[in-house]
């Protein structure tokens, strides 16, 4: 399966477990040492995407077009892309992105809104950009759903539709699912994008390649919101001893993640009794940072607050609920 190319996330889905607080000397350290080691595609935004720095959502330490910029200018064989989610960012941003250089966008959807990517779909196709389809939190929509939306996003001109475990909730048998109905119903190459929030990252990456997704994202030292994403360096080696030739260096990616990217850690990535949450509520990865907060405000349990958003079925763009479910549940344990 020579045609495999990888995605690295660190730089976009990593910015949640970093606050939003990369700098322009490590975005450029890092996509150095990527582009060196031939990763295909480095994603460089804020975590939520193009325009995403705002309170709601958490300030950037860095102008992202700043990011991107840095990251174009080291880059003479990966290219850079970066995420776009209509309702935040806007045609106008992902023309100054593509002013910069960035090769490929990411339009990102809740599972059941792909119609309000039309314009920007088509806007990149216009661009000349490499363009994809990223239907988020894909576990909240049954397989006949999911398909009629990855239908919509091929229509608009999308090169690449997406089956994104945002929450990483699914199983390995319901990623067969999804992947084997879109190879079924699409002419298009079919992603998938991982969380490590129920130590299935890995193993569902796999099942995803093994019905034909083409497409796959992995996050170096597994940086990414939540537990993470299926870490890029392992996926690599996995892949290598199956056989499957990414074009990737291997122990430059070991390299990378060990010298390069784990000193700017916080803390290693690994399955909290939070990100655990996530993934058995089925909620958004990059809202541990802002429920844990919440905890400490109202002085409660955090995994109440994500079990609750889950049963109210919160999706991405919805952060300001947050607050409000911790504020309800802390008034209800005072009346106990």
């Amino acid at each position: 399966m020579s045609n495999l190319k990888i995605t690295e996330v660190a730089l976009r889905d990593g910015s949640h477990a970093i606050s939003h607080q990369f700098t322009v000397e490590q975005v450029t350290s890092i996509t150095s040492a990527l582009n060196e080691a031939r990763v295909p595609y480095i994603e460089v935004t804020h975590g939520d995407g193009l325009g995403g720095s705002s309170l709601q959502y958490g300030l950037s330490r860095t102008d992202e077009l700043k990011l991107i910029e840095a990251a174009v200018g080291v880059a003479d064989f990966s290219k850079i892309s970066v995420l776009l989610l209509p309702g935040i960012g806007t045609i106008e941003d992902l023309k100054v992105a593509e002013n910069l250089g960035a090769k490929m966008v990411r339009v990102a959807t809740h599972v059941t809104e792909a119609d309000v990517s039309k314009q920007h779909i088509e806007t990149a196709k216009e661009l000349g950009m490499e363009t994809v389809g990223f239907l988020m939190m894909s576990h909240m929509a049954p397989v006949e759903k999911l398909v009629e939306q990855a239908k919509l996003m091929e229509s608009y001109g999308a090169d690449v539709v997406y089956v994104t475990d945002s929450a990483g909730a699914l199983l390995p048998h319901e990623v067969k699912e999804r992947i084997k109905a879109l190879k079924q119903e699409l002419s298009v190459e079919i992603g998938f994008h991982a969380h490590n929030n129920l130590s299935l990252a890995m193993g569902n990456t796999l099942a995803a390649i093994e019905e034909g997704a083409t497409r796959i994202d992995g996050s170096v030292r597994c940086l990414g919101a939540g537990a993470g994403n299926t870490q890029t360096e392992v996926l690599v080696a996995v892949l290598e001893k199956m056989g499957i030739d990414t074009g990737i260096d291997l122990y430059k990616m070991m390299d990378l993640a060990e010298n390069i990217v784990a000193p700017i850690l916080p803390q290693p990535q690994e399955i909290t009794k939070n990100s655990l949450t996530l993934g058995f509520a089925g909620v958004y990865s990059s809202f541990q940072v802002h429920a844990n907060r919440a905890a400490k405000k109202f002085n409660i349990d955090s995994r109440d607050i994500l079990v609750e958003l889950g049963k109210r079925e919160v999706v991405g763009g919805q952060e300001d609920m947050i607050i409000d479910v911790a504020a309800e549940l802390a008034k209800a344990k005072s009346l106990v």
